[in-house]
């Protein structure tokens, strides 16, 4: 599982794809906090708050986390070297872990840069440091499980097609439905007397319990069962190669 780990960072920073995507996501965040005018700028509103950023990033990771992910296995597919893998003495659920580990690894990597938006606006605060440090870490920990959790998405898109563009396309539409999806369905009328359960069924309802600081375990349970799930149905779609 090692060996995957790294041959698949490497392969990240060897094509450019994990700076490219730490460029647009910390490019496309400074924008909306800092440069573009309205509620969502941090100097226009006059608090001292990162709430744009885990309001955006969401959105962003929407697109960008199937973006690096969609080559894990699509591309192993295209050029065959996914029955070399599976030959291999390593098992199915190691190989996906390896590639999930990888895409987790690398949206911590995007993360950690845009600390430098809390610095600023934590020096920008009257008095210095006037920001709700517990909300702001607690957010970050709902945005890192939300990203991991579009990373499980993702991988298992991925294990659908050999065609990268299909993998992108289809780890989209999944992490879109999962992420809001779920708030839509339960509008509908039927559902009223259990439209809390059908609510959170989506990340949505979890990310936004985090992102007020509170760290409930029902929450943590949510993400790492979504990402479980999620690997679990991958390792099933490489198995599904054997029958």
């Amino acid at each position: 599982m090692y060996a995957i780990f790294i041959k698949e960072l490497n392969s990240f920073f060897s094509s450019l794809t994990g700076l490219i995507a730490a460029v647009v996501f910390l490019v496309a965040n400074g924008l909306f906090i800092w440069v573009f005018p309205g509620e969502l700028n941090v100097l226009d509103g006059g608090y001292s708050t990162l709430d744009t950023l885990f309001i955006m990033a969401p959105w962003i990771f929407l697109f960008l986390v199937p973006a690096i992910a969609m080559r894990t296995f699509s591309e192993e597919k295209r050029t065959g070297t996914i029955e070399l893998l599976l030959t291999r003495p390593i098992t199915d659920i190691h190989l996906v872990l390896g590639k999930y580990l990888a895409v987790v690894t690398l949206v911590i990597i995007i993360l950690l840069p845009s600390l430098i938006f809390f610095l600023s606006v934590y020096l920008l605060g009257s008095p210095v440091g006037n920001i709700d440090t517990g909300g702001t870490w607690g957010s970050y920990i709902g945005l890192f499980f939300l990203a991991a959790g579009y990373a499980a998405i993702s991988v298992f898109a991925s294990s659908l097609t050999q065609n990268h563009i299909i993998s992108f396309i289809l780890g989209v539409i999944l992490s879109f439905f999962i992420y809001i999806g779920f708030e839509s369905i339960a509008s509908v009328y039927l559902l009223k007397d259990v439209e809390h359960i059908v609510v959170s069924l989506g990340i949505n309802e979890h990310y936004q319990s985090l992102s007020r600081g509170v760290i409930d375990s029902r929450d943590i349970v949510y993400f790492v069962g979504l990402s479980t799930f999620f690997i679990l149905l991958t390792r099933l779609v490489l198995q599904s190669r054997k029958w």
